[in-house]
């Protein structure tokens, strides 16, 4: 078996996708999906903040497409919100300030409804938590994981929907970040009585290095399919490239 690296990817049905927000926006995504079963789960993956070079191919969401359906059967879609590009392309419209984005989130949860993907979560990251707290308390969702939440855009109102709700909700707090560290955290999510907020001891913001990635993605996937744990991080079996797949584009 060989060590799954930064840039293996695995093997995934991976269907280039188009999703229509209610304003007549088009946004360009991916759906990653087993190759050899049903998915157990689907994150829907909000990215960091892209005027700040967030985007759906931002790290840990690539290797969340790249690695989780091969690994633990779980579908991964990402896609750019308006107004920003990765490798997959430029999503119609602009930024608009985590306030227009709301109709991205819907039109990412409608194409998870009309194609019947199986419990659904949200991942958000960053500037993608506050897209989540804000705009992701839909009935259809199981719950939300956020990635270094910031708490910039949303406020106590939406902790208190999502206390209302009951859903899950997780918060994984890198030790030294640089908005929102785990003690604060703690003191903000009170307010949501099922909130769990987990601090990494030695993360930053951006989760930079192959641990933390990988400790993630393991906290991700105790919570949206607790029986495919624990992980394996080696792979027997074909497996491609990051280049394989782009021809080196970034």
């Amino acid at each position: 078996m060989a060590e799954i690296k930064s840039n293996t990817v695995l093997p995934a049905r991976r269907e280039p996708l188009v999703l229509h927000t209610a304003d007549g926006l088009r946004l360009v995504g991916e759906l990653a999906t087993p190759v050899d079963r049903s998915p157990v789960a689907t994150l829907v993956c909000l990215h960091p903040l892209p005027t700040h070079g967030g985007m759906m191919d931002s790290h840990l969401l690539r290797k969340a497409s790249w690695w989780l359906p091969a690994l633990a059967g779980i579908a991964v879609l990402r896609f750019n919100t308006r107004g920003t590009s990765s490798a997959a392309g430029t999503s119609d419209g602009s930024f608009g300030g985590g306030t227009d984005e709301r109709l991205d989130v819907a039109a990412a949860l409608d194409y998870v409804e009309h194609h019947d993907l199986s419990h659904p979560w949200l991942l958000g990251w960053s500037f993608g938590t506050d897209l989540a707290l804000r705009w992701g308390c839909d009935p259809a969702v199981d719950g939300a994981i956020l990635l270094s939440p910031p708490l910039r855009y949303s406020v106590d109102a939406d902790l208190d929907t999502w206390a209302a709700s009951g859903k899950p909700l997780v918060a994984l707090v890198p030790e030294l970040d640089d908005y929102l560290r785990p003690e604060e955290a703690r003191r903000r999510f009170a307010r949501v009585p099922q909130a769990e907020v987990v601090g990494v001891e030695g993360a930053r913001h951006l989760w930079v290095g192959e641990a933390h990635a990988r400790r993630v993605l393991e906290e991700v996937v105790v919570r949206v399919a607790p029986g495919e744990v624990p992980l394996t991080w080696a792979w027997e079996g074909p497996s491609q490239t990051w280049n394989d797949l782009t021809g080196g584009l970034r």
